[in-house]
């Protein structure tokens, strides 16, 4: 997509998943939402990058609610992108602007899908989430094991060596 359009210039067909009108560059395409549905649950998507407010030790996602009262929920499709695509990547920040961690052992958000996250991108680090737990595979370079266990709200196992 292209930057915001000009104001009375809003195409009603143009709007992301975020409900913001948006434009189209040259090269872009977009399909009826009705068939973007059929995709997902027709099991037709490989990977499904998503982002999290919430990711738990056992593959939980929580993204569409923090369940505060202020807060207006928006699921859209992530449901449906959480149990339909064969593999799904969480990008995510590994802590919240408050500094508490995004990564948990249970989520304490309303939850978007179960078990269903393969792996989890942050800025420091990626994580794969496996039936023996959540193995970090890269980490930011200066960063140490320690240092980013004790940023993570749940338990982690350093695959980084060997």
């Amino acid at each position: 997509f292209g930057p915001p359009p000009a104001k009375g210039e809003e195409d009603p067909e143009l709007i992301n998943a975020g409900k913001e009108y948006v434009t189209m560059l040259k090269g872009g395409c977009f399909f009826h939402h009705g068939d973007s549905f059929a995709m997902m649950r027709g099991g037709h998507l490989d990977i499904c990058v998503l982002g999290a407010f919430q990711i738990a030790a056992n593959g939980d996602l929580a993204n569409w609610h923090t369940g505060a009262p202020d807060a207006i929920p928006s699921v859209g499709g992530a449901m449906e992108l959480a149990v339909g695509a064969k593999k799904v990547f969480v990008t995510t920040d590994h802590v919240t602007k408050k500094g508490e961690p995004k990564i948990v052992a249970e989520l304490t958000y309303p939850a978007t899908g179960q078990k269903c996250v393969d792996r989890i991108y942050t800025d420091l680090c990626i994580i794969d989430v496996t039936p023996e737990g959540l193995k970090v595979t890269e980490k930011v370079e200066g960063l140490s094991f320690d240092e980013l266990q004790s940023l993570t709200g749940a338990t982690l196992i350093d695959a980084t060596q060997g």
